[in-house]
């Protein structure tokens, strides 16, 4: 009788009713259909651009500077992107910063068409594309709660993540296919034609209010206020440290997937593009559960689970040397990583004061970003110096401890809900 009842509950709470229940709001389904579309094309470009540097310098201490260029406007900008964020209608500014990226990505397919591309064609595109990104994040990340109501703001942000890292799970494996049969170039551009979609979705929108208020105090002002209310929310501090370890040490692992294949899997494009769809697959399946139970579950468990388990599974894939353990391990790799970042998202969000909510997105968003180009030039430099499977094993030791220092000095945030 019990197990028929628990059967029952879980059947009650995993149905597509609650696990897809953002979609119910007409903006958010025009979200949803946009930028599903535009991150499959993101991620091919990024899967494509990532095995196109590593052939053209055959060096995984490139690759860590590419994502280091990429990060470096996130050090310059993100910040103030989060105080205009809140001084001007988001969905304005995402418009603006998804044209802007779209010309990026057709300009770098040109560039390859006429094979005139250069490394450090590839670093400069990317420090463009992380300007853009610097001002596009924080407005994105407070975006979604003017699409839906507050009760299925935790089930949107999940459902955020579900597309991000479905496109994550198919979008390498096409790039993949389509880097060995049509070249690079080719992935560039349907990345560049993606944008399409979700900046057309974005001017079908009829929002009923918009952060469009009249700035009255200078912007240096605004973010110092900003920080001043972040200061007091220990709490919040305390999520956002936990996103900046994991984007540095954590997600830094992707940085060597491209070294991974060619040198320890003795792979190809193909084998880069299905390292990257394994980790997507199991983020996906881990942000479906949570947009399903998110009103069910205590979400400081799963976070402090993420939280342990991503840095023992780092530490094994380091010994592991063969095509199917890879792939077995980043399935639960993305999970963690997803459980990570998606609590942490949907805490803060929760939490936050909505007067803040931008300029707090835009700390959330650069502890996300900032660190990753760092993880990424760490990572890489490691590799250089020691090989790809000392430099994950590093990383995995090292986030294992920042985990438990956390965890042991702050333990009430596995009772958070």
């Amino acid at each position: 009788m019990n197990s028929k009842k628990r059967f029952s509950e879980v059947r009650r709470i995993f149905t597509f009713k609650n696990t897809f229940a953002a979609l119910k709001y007409p903006n958010y389904k025009l979200w949803f259909q946009g930028q599903i579309i535009s991150l499959f094309g993101s991620w091919m470009q990024t899967t494509a651009q990532s095995f196109f540097i590593f052939e053209l310098t055959h060096s995984p201490a490139f690759l860590g500077y590419v994502g280091f260029a990429n990060g470096i406007p996130t050090w310059l900008f993100m910040l103030y992107g989060g105080v205009i964020a809140d001084r001007f209608p988001r969905k304005n500014i995402i418009i603006v910063t998804q044209i802007t990226m779209m010309i990026f990505a057709f300009v770098l397919a040109f560039l390859t068409f006429t094979r005139l591309i250069q490394p450090w064609h590839i670093i400069l595109l990317t420090f463009l594309l992380g300007v853009a990104n610097a001002f596009d994040a924080p407005a994105r990340q407070a975006f979604v709660n003017e699409l839906v109501e507050r009760e299925d703001l935790i089930n949107a942000i999940a459902l955020n993540s579900t597309m991000f890292h479905t496109a994550a799970a198919i979008g390498p494996a096409i790039a993949g296919v389509a880097y060995a049969v049509f070249g690079p170039a080719w992935c560039f551009t349907i990345n560049g034609i993606s944008f399409l979609a979700v900046i057309y979705n974005l001017f079908r929108m009829k929002l009923i209010s918009q952060n469009n208020r009249e700035p009255n105090k200078s912007t240096l002002k605004e973010f110092s206020d900003g920080l001043k209310y972040l200061k007091n929310q220990r709490f919040l501090l305390l999520i956002m440290l936990i996103v900046a370890f994991t984007s540095m040490f954590g997600l830094s692992l992707i940085t060597l997937f491209p070294a991974w294949t060619v040198k320890i899997l003795n792979g190809n494009a193909t084998t880069n593009g299905v390292l990257q769809a394994a980790r997507g697959v199991g983020a996906v399946l881990c942000a479906l559960m949570i947009a399903s139970a998110n009103k069910y579950i205590v979400r400081g468990k799963v976070l402090t689970l993420g939280m342990i388990s991503l840095p023992i599974l780092m530490i094994l894939f380091s010994f592991n040397r063969t095509l199917v353990e890879s792939l077995t391990l980043l399935v639960f790799i993305g999970a963690s990583i997803l459980a990570i970042n998606n609590l942490s998202n949907g805490l803060i969000q929760t939490f936050v004061t909505e007067e803040f909510r931008g300029r707090v997105m835009g700390v959330y968003s650069f502890s996300f970003f900032a660190l990753m180009p760092v993880g990424a030039l760490f990572i890489g430099t490691l590799a250089e110096h020691f090989g790809s499977p000392t430099a994950i094993l590093i990383n995995g030791i090292l986030l294992l401890i920042l985990f438990v220092l956390i965890l042991l000095n702050y333990p009430k945030i596995i009772e958070v809900e």
